[in-house]
């Protein structure tokens, strides 16, 4: 016996969702639960993998497999494959082991071929059911496992329901949909050159095959790539029996979840449609009735609904987000998981668990997606101009947040104009799974058609992207790039404001504002985070109001403030201009004794905003050809100021040039060139840390200087000693008994290799995983994004190494430089300054490899807060 790739509904469990991906495991679950689902198997994760390894192709053995347990499924239902008296009809559907919505593939009514559909008309005496399931089968199994594409097929409806006069699908009648079947399968063949398949057998092969190559679809690796989902994982697939939502107005179908997704809400929150398929619902092509009219349409029905809704959320004890279908007053479960929620309704939804005793804190820590919390960061409209302002409509709120933009129609022209730094809005009439870059691009979305639970909404909320979905007062205009609202036509490139918090939608520009991040749940969520993180949180701050912004959030500290961000300011740059072109050291040293004020200043006032929270400086790091002008008429003024010649000028501006300046003349070896910089920068420090000091007398500071770029012990010791000669002499001089603490950033491969070393004269360590990631890998972090393309699609690389830190390769130098420094220094402090700082996978592996603190980005705080927390609750230190 072999290894088992397929498993019955019974068979299975919800701890089995990495074997059964998550939609598998939860059928299984709910069938346990004895729960109402249409019994099916499930064919594994392992499949789909062995699928890509045996070059894209099912092998003998898992079909062999397949074939035995389409007919235990036959046994289980009664019904059979292509049986002229009780045909059975199946949905064939993905479930990856994390929740991906509309990014893979769904066959519905598989197993109709024209002999088929006959038994059915007949035996149901609904022939207008019969042809619906029909069409729509040869429709998506053209679309989905064919390739054909959908517009060809879109482009027959309509062109039939011009021809009956009439404007909904459900207005066809029996014959029409019929002679659409038969318009459908011609097409089919003039597109593939061969008949549409007849066999049910076959069929499920063709459709298995889809599933298992969506997994490899542009949109999917798009999604996986931001969610942090390996590519390795491959998806399952569901085959199940068919429950019909389509048979009259008896049936229908419908999504739920028990709280509101938007708001956290506990209410029964959800759509439905009568007489359609899930597709329907999901599509957004006809706009459905809220879940509550289900009590007027059929009373039993949803009372037997509620029951299950209330069994599920205690089982699982979260918000689930639930498929269903009513075939003929029947009432059949098709899926559920744990809801996609907006961060502010994440939030609630943990409180809410937590006084309702279904979880602990740590639980409620655990439930929130950390990179979540950057919506709730994200601009509302400002209240005094929204006053002023009337909405030209109003549509459904489906993801929170303000945006306002230029308006776009098509996904390609959102990436192309955000490129080009233009704010836009993306209008459209529905979005599909191919948009999601241009929905990435934009400020918001808007759409014509779709719910709460179309793919635009469930998108955009995954994405913290504001969303309006379902604005049917919109006549559109898509071929031409217009639309017609509230009587004005809007063209590309025309400003629009829409609200996803109230689904608004308002006509020119109306300012935002950034967000208040003291609402209760946020702060009670935060408070829980702090109780349970080891590590440290600071931010990279190079002004006061990137410090106050930081504050705000929560930060305990500057954990990197780039010095040399303060000289770009007009009124400083000539200084330091005339420093580059001084050919003495007095001259140099007249020039920085200018600036040497100004950094003072700047220290003071992030001293005074952290009050007394540590603030780490960094010395100047990037090459000086970055300060010098490039202007004619800059050139010009510069040599006049110093009383110099053009010509002499324009040499030294050539002479700075470097053919690769990160690796060039830049960090500490400018302090080692020019020790004077190194000197000036310590005494705007140290007097501004003994200014602070003096009129804060019960604050503790201890200022922190990092050498950049080390990457040779000597190096450090000759910056250091300028450094604490300086220091020290300013200290004697003060009469003050403040110390300071010195230390480097490791960013050189050579500095982690030789970090034992190092750590004789460093007191800290800050990781720079930018440059370290740069000179580990080879390429330069300005230039990647010009190859990382060819890489993903060639699935060499499944992200960018520059926004997720490489565990394996980085990562080990990192680990590594962490124990060479405890060794010769037990009380080291290690820290991280990159962009990695803010990213939650990264600082997962800083918690794990013991950093004192991570450092990141003001509006990251929160974010690397609640990763720390989650890291310590998952793997929590001695």
């Amino acid at each position: 016996m072999g290894k088992k790739y397929v498993y019955l509904f019974t068979e299975g469990n919800a701890n089995m969702r990495e074997l059964l991906g998550g939609k598998g495991a939860n059928l299984a679950e709910m069938t346990n639960l004895g729960l109402p689902v249409p019994q099916g198997f499930t064919i594994s994760t392992e499949a789909c993998t062995q699928y890509y390894e045996d070059g894209r192709r099912i092998n003998d053995e898992i079909q062999a497999e397949i074939m035995e347990y389409i007919e235990k499924m036959e046994g289980i239902t009664g019904k059979k494959f292509g049986d002229m008296e009780n045909p059975l009809l199946v949905s064939v559907r993905s479930g990856a082991r994390a929740s991906m919505p509309g990014m893979m593939d769904t066959i519905l009514n598989l197993g109709l071929n024209e002999d088929v559909v006959e038994v059915m008309a007949k035996k149901s005496g609904n022939p207008r059911w019969a042809y619906d399931c029909y069409r729509r089968f040869i429709q998506m199994y053209s679309d989905v496992v064919m390739e054909v594409g959908k517009k060809y097929f879109e482009q027959l409806i309509d062109k039939m329901k011009e021809e009956k006069g009439v404007t909904q699908d459900v207005e066809l009648t029996a014959e029409d949909l019929k002679e659409l079947a038969n318009q459908f399968k011609a097409e089919y063949k003039e597109k593939i050159g061969e008949d549409f398949p007849y066999d049910p057998k076959e069929q499920l092969m063709g459709a298995i095959k889809a599933v298992f190559r969506s997994w490899d679809n542009p949109r999917a690796n798009v999604y996986r790539r931001d969610n942090d989902i390996p590519y390795s994982w491959g998806t399952a697939v569901n085959v199940q029996m068919m429950a019909f939502g389509n048979m009259g107005e008896t049936s229908g179908t419908g999504v739920a979840f028990t709280r509101n997704p938007s708001t956290g809400e506990k209410v029964l929150t959800g759509e439905f449609l009568m007489n359609a398929q899930g597709e329907d619902v999901v599509a957004g092509v006809r706009t459905p009735q809220h879940i509550d009219q289900l009590k007027e349409v059929m009373p039993e029905v949803y009372d037997q609904f509620v029951e299950i809704c209330n069994t599920l959320e205690n089982h699982y004890r979260d918000m689930q987000d639930m498929e269903f279908t009513i075939e003929d007053k029947h009432l059949y479960m098709l899926q559920t998981r744990n809801g996609k929620r907006t961060p502010a309704a994440a939030l609630k939804i943990a409180c809410d668990l937590i006084d309702e005793g279904m979880i602990d804190e740590k639980q409620a820590v655990l439930m929130i997606e950390p990179r979540n919390l950057d919506a709730l960061l994200h601009p509302q409209f400002d209240a005094k101009a929204l006053k002023a302002a009337t909405p030209v409509a109003k549509a459904l709120a489906a993801s929170p947040g303000a945006a306002c933009g230029k308006v776009v129609f098509t996904a390609e022209d959102a990436k192309a104009w955000n490129e080009k730094g233009e704010k836009v809005v993306l209008v459209r009439l529905e979005t599909s799974p191919e948009d999601i870059e241009g929905m990435k691009a934009a400020q918001g979305i808007l759409t014509v058609r779709g719910g709460m639970t179309s793919h635009a909404a469930v998108v955009a909320r995954g994405m913290g992207t504001c969303c309006v979905s379902g604005c049917s007062a919109i006549n559109m205009d898509e071929e031409n790039k217009k639309f017609v609202l509230a009587g004005k036509t809007y063209h590309e490139g025309d400003f629009i404001s829409i609200d996803g918090s109230t689904g608004n939608i308002y006509d020119g520009i109306i300012p935002t504002v950034p967000a208040s991040v003291d609402s209760g749940d946020f702060g009670r969520i935060m408070g829980l985070a702090d109780k349970f993180r080891q590590m440290k949180v600071r931010t990279n701050a190079d002004t006061p109001q990137n410090a106050i912004d930081a504050k705000r959030l929560g930060a305990e500290g500057i954990g990197l403030c780039r010095t040399e961000h303060m000289f770009f300011d007009p009124d400083r740059i000539a200084a330091i201009r005339e420093m580059i072109c001084a050919d003495t050291v007095e001259g140099r040293k007249a020039a920085l004794a200018k600036l040497e004020p100004m950094q003072q200043g700047d220290f003071e006032k992030l001293y005074e905003t952290m009050e007394g929270e540590p603030v780490n400086i960094r010395f100047l790091d990037p090459p000086l050809h970055e300060f010098v002008p490039t202007e004619e008429a800059d050139i010009e003024l510069l040599a006049n100021s110093t009383g110099k010649t053009v010509e002499d000028v324009k040499a030294i501006i050539a002479s700075l040039h470097e053919f690769n300046p990160m690796m060039g003349h830049r960090g500490c070896r400018l302090a080692v060139t020019y020790p004077e910089i190194a000197e000036m920068q310590t005494t705007a420090v140290i007097k501004a840390a003994l200014a602070v000091s003096a009129k804060h007398p019960d604050w503790n500071i201890v200022p922190e200087i990092m050498i950049p770029l080390v990457g040779e012990v000597k190096e450090l010791a000759y910056v250091k000693k300028v450094v604490t000669e300086t220091a020290d002499r300013l200290i004697a001089e003060a009469g003050s008994s403040m110390t300071y603490k010195v230390g480097t950033m490791i960013e050189i491969p050579r500095a982690a290799l030789t970090a034992d070393e190092i750590a004789k004269e460093a007191e800290y360590f800050s990781f720079g995983t930018n440059d370290l990631t740069q000179m580990t890998f080879g390429f330069s972090r300005d230039d990647a994004g010009k190859f990382l393309g060819a890489y993903y699609d060639k699935k060499i690389y499944e992200n960018d190494p520059f926004a997720k830190l490489d565990q394996i390769g980085v990562g080990k130098l990192v680990k590594m430089a962490c124990e060479l420094g405890k060794s010769t220094r037990p009380d080291i402090k290690l820290g991280i300054c990159g962009e990695h700082g803010g990213d939650p996978t990264s600082v997962e592996f800083c918690h794990n490899v013991g950093l004192t603190y991570v450092s990141c980005s003001p509006f990251r705080v929160p974010i690397a807060r609640l990763a720390a927390a989650q890291a310590a609750i998952k793997n929590p230190r001695k």
